[in-house]
């Protein structure tokens, strides 16, 4: 597995897939390991496939705190110069979409963009509601980290899939466990959430883009994907009716769908 440095940063990175073929760069969400975009990366094996740790999160550095989007976007960029690329389409989750955002605002090398779940910020951006914050950050005493997890990551889901689908979500937390970040660095990714504001920008980015947002959404609500929608110049926009915040575990097979017929058309 290489690294890549931004500074004194270190990032970890992997790559596989053809090398002739085209680059599809993933941008996990806050706090989470790269292992988030195994159903992404299984549906493009047509593509060359690059996947990173930001920093804070898995086997990436934990430089202190706390960061900014910008960051993270300039750590983006490091990868992408270490491993060589000219051009990539670059595929962001929640945080990971808000850090695409920013790259493709400063970075001519991102040929086509898929932002899910994310947001441009901005006073118009409709906030994560109270009762679902309050969810992810006032954790009952006396759990153990395994229900910790579970606590936290229950506004992501939908209720249907929590109830019928108990091994994969204890897969999920075992993935979890072992590579997401540490509650501090989770703390110092969100002061980088909690600032983040491209919203009067978004006409700047020209490339291509899709963005999906599932209906359901409790952490990200749909109105930040309409926004999206609304202020990119070349988007796609799909709505997945009844889909959560990880709509594209969930949902994975319609939204490899929407992304493979995407890429293949850009």
């Amino acid at each position: 597995m290489p690294d890549a440095y931004n500074g004194a940063v270190r990032l970890a990175y992997d790559r596989d897939g053809p090398p002739d073929a085209d680059t599809v760069v993933f941008v996990a969400g806050l706090g989470y390991g790269r292992w988030m975009w195994r159903w992404q990366r299984e549906a493009l094996g047509a593509y060359e496939a690059v996947l990173w740790d930001n920093r804070g999160t898995g086997d990436s550095a934990t430089p202190e705190g706390p960061y900014t989007v910008d960051q993270m976007a300039a750590d983006l960029g490091a990868v992408i110069d270490d491993a060589g690329i000219g051009s990539a389409h670059v595929v962001g989750a929640s945080m990971g979409g808000m850090i695409a955002q920013r790259f493709a605002l400063a970075d001519d090398r991102v040929a086509s963009l898929t932002l899910l779940c994310t947001t441009p910020g901005g006073p118009k951006a409709v906030p994560t509601p109270e009762a679902t914050r309050a969810r992810i950050y006032d954790v009952p005493d006396g759990l153990d980290e395994r229900e910790t997890r579970r606590h936290k990551m229950r506004p992501a889901m939908s209720n249907e899939f929590w109830t019928e689908n108990d091994d994969l979500v204890e897969q999920i937390i075992d993935w979890r466990i072992e590579s997401d970040a540490s509650e501090q660095a989770i703390a110092w990714q969100a002061a980088a959430v909690a600032e983040f504001d491209v919203a009067d920008r978004l006409g700047e980015i020209r490339v291509p883009t899709l963005v999906v947002h599932g209906t359901d959404d409790r952490v990200v609500p749909v109105e930040n994907g309409r926004l999206l929608a609304d202020g990119l110049s070349n988007a796609e926009y799909h709505e997945l009716d009844g889909a959560p915040h990880l709509c594209f575990i969930e949902r994975a097979d319609t939204v490899n769908d929407l992304l493979r017929g995407f890429l293949d058309d850009v």
